[in-house]
């Protein structure tokens, strides 16, 4: 079976994160780019890429590179790919544009430009064209123009793959699953520990954690990926993807995990509930109507994943006394428990009233944020001292 290079796009802060997780997957040289991985797999690891890499929003399989100076030099570049080798007048074709250029400036436009070069291609050889679908695409591609640099890929995986397929409630501000499952490997829980999200909202950090717990594949709840429709190039193989399935969903675990969530609302503690089951996952996940001031953590020590408001609709005085009262509850609480939050609100964290032994920066959408951890030690403030001697970490 071929060998390709392959792209495995992710958000900032999550790279090396996605890399341990190609790694164990089979995945060989392995590179770290910016908001991506490079590496290199057969169409198996295709396939078992999107179905099991919990820190990828895409998986890329790219085709050429070229210069480009203008529109019409991407219209003519473009149209001397011979694109009739992943194409027929009968598919549908999308194309997705990222610039990383001062060359142009709208990205539908040069979308557009990319597309008018295939079909008229089409046109001149076939007398016919290939469609035009944004929404299901026989082949959905990619263009990366970086300075004077043009990537062409194809998307191997349609839909982002933080849509995992089990979140129907959502409250409004929910956070991305990929993002999620990255801020549990980044904490470095394991499932022997309890697990505690005190403002849960939707549940999302809960059960990418079950997930986790269970070795459940973030793929699992997914009917259809892109490489399902490929056709002519790398067309899809059902036979080596039941294996593949098969082999992934055998290694589901049903032993027991400690995660435990609280949501302060009725109704969104209702909705994180209903997502909890559409995920299959509740009986790994305890959730309950609370506080998080009020909240009981369990006896043990732990880890708490928290991601409360960052101030966007909250006066400054509120947001201000909300991330005070979260460090006095984490001092009276949770003793023996690695805190960790994530925020935006750079201000906000310096009422926390805690010295973090790390911060790491990731994005939550477009806002730049920091995860932070605070060590909550048992025992004497002098013993604290001594084990946080060292300076606060960075991951910046």
């Amino acid at each position: 079976m071929s060998d390709f290079q392959l792209i495995a796009k992710t958000t900032y802060g999550l790279e090396d994160i996605l890399a341990a997780e190609i790694l164990k997957l089979g995945g060989r040289d392995i590179q770290t780019l910016n908001r991506a991985v490079r590496f290199t797999g057969d169409l198996g690891m295709i396939y078992k890429s999107n179905l099991c890499l919990r820190t990828a929003l895409r998986i890329l399989v790219p085709v050429t590179s070229f210069q480009v100076s203008d529109e019409e030099s991407l219209y003519n570049e473009m149209k001397q790919i011979e694109w009739e080798k992943y194409l027929d007048v009968t598919d549908t074709l999308a194309i997705d544009t990222v610039l990383s250029t001062d060359l142009f400036n709208h990205s539908q436009f040069i979308s557009q430009k990319a597309k008018d070069a295939i079909v008229d291609r089409f046109r001149e050889r076939e007398q016919n064209r290939p469609s035009v679908d944004l929404d299901r695409p026989t082949l959905r591609i990619n263009l990366h123009i970086i300075d004077d640099v043009c990537d062409v890929s194809f998307d191997s995986s349609g839909d982002s793959l933080h849509k995992r397929g089990y979140r129907d409630q959502t409250n409004k501000a929910p956070l991305n699953e990929v993002l999620a499952a990255g801020l549990v490997l980044l904490s470095g829980w394991q499932k022997h520990r309890n697990l505690v999200d005190p403002m849960c909202g939707s549940g999302t950090i809960l059960i990418e954690a079950a997930m986790i717990a269970a070795n459940i594949p973030p793929g699992y709840y997914r009917t259809e990926f892109g490489f399902m429709l490929w056709k002519k190039y790398l067309a899809f193989d059902e036979n080596l993807w039941n294996t593949i399935y098969e082999a992934v969903i055998n290694r589901i675990s049903s032993e027991p995990a400690r995660i435990f969530g609280g949501e302060l609302s009725h109704h969104v503690t209702r909705k994180a509930k209903e997502n909890v089951k559409l995920a299959r996952v509740e009986d790994l996940v305890d959730i309950k109507e609370s506080n998080m001031l009020d909240f009981e953590p369990p006896d043990g020590g732990g880890v708490v994943i928290l991601n409360p408001p960052y101030g966007e609709r909250m006066d400054k005085d509120d947001i201000f006394e909300l991330y005070k009262s979260i460090g006095d509850t984490f001092k009276k609480k949770y003793a023996g428990y690695d805190c960790w939050m994530i925020t935006s609100n750079m201000e906000a964290l310096k009422v926390v009233g805690l010295r973090p032994s790390r911060k790491i920066k990731v994005f939550n959408g477009p806002l730049e944020c920091r995860f932070v951890k605070y060590e909550m030690y048992k025992g004497t403030k002098k013993l604290h001292k001594i084990r946080n001697a060292d300076d606060t970490q960075s991951d910046e």
